[in-house]
């Protein structure tokens, strides 16, 4: 029992995958009704594990890519900042930075273990081994990750990092 999804390919292949509740995938290919032919159809039991290293290889590049892309955008920063023991931030609440004066800046989400807390609250728990998934401006991502390092939101003599360009 299990959740099928088919998609037709652009040289008019038939693919599918069934998703089962125990976890495992069947990655299948399939003829036409009207063929009926056996020889052409393929059926691939996957575990978990090994449905989840297809998507990666399917289509992790279009993850990366994606991300690259928004990368490029002028102004934006998107960064990871991973977490370690003896940083300040490690076994505290993540906070609201806003609060301290760095206003701009988002913490997409929280990575742990093999599992994402997408926009977490101010009162999420930071443990080591954690990573941050940060966009802001190159200069607010770099004061957050000096926070969450030393517990300091100055950084060295520069340009106040709120302050527009050019002032």
């Amino acid at each position: 029992m299990g959740v099928l999804h088919t998609f037709v390919t652009a040289d008019g292949g038939k693919a599918g995958v069934i998703t089962h509740r125990s976890g495992h995938s069947d990655l299948i290919t399939f003829a036409d009704e009207e063929d009926g032919s056996d020889a052409s159809k393929v059926s691939l039991r996957l575990s978990e594990d090994e449905a989840h290293t297809l998507a990666e290889l399917l289509g992790g590049t279009r993850i990366t890519e994606g991300l690259d892309k928004l990368d490029q955008i002028p102004g934006l920063s998107i960064d990871w900042f991973t977490v370690d023991y003896d940083d300040h931030i490690a076994g505290q609440q993540l906070g609201n930075l806003a609060s301290h004066g760095v206003v701009g800046l988002t913490v997409v989400a929280v990575v742990r273990g093999e599992s994402a807390n997408p926009a977490p609250a101010d009162d999420f728990k930071v443990f080591p081994g954690d990573t941050l998934v940060v966009a802001g401006s190159p200069e607010k991502v770099n004061k957050a990750f000096n926070f969450y390092r030393t517990g300091e939101l100055t950084l060295a003599a520069r340009m106040p990092v709120d302050a527009p360009p050019g002032t």
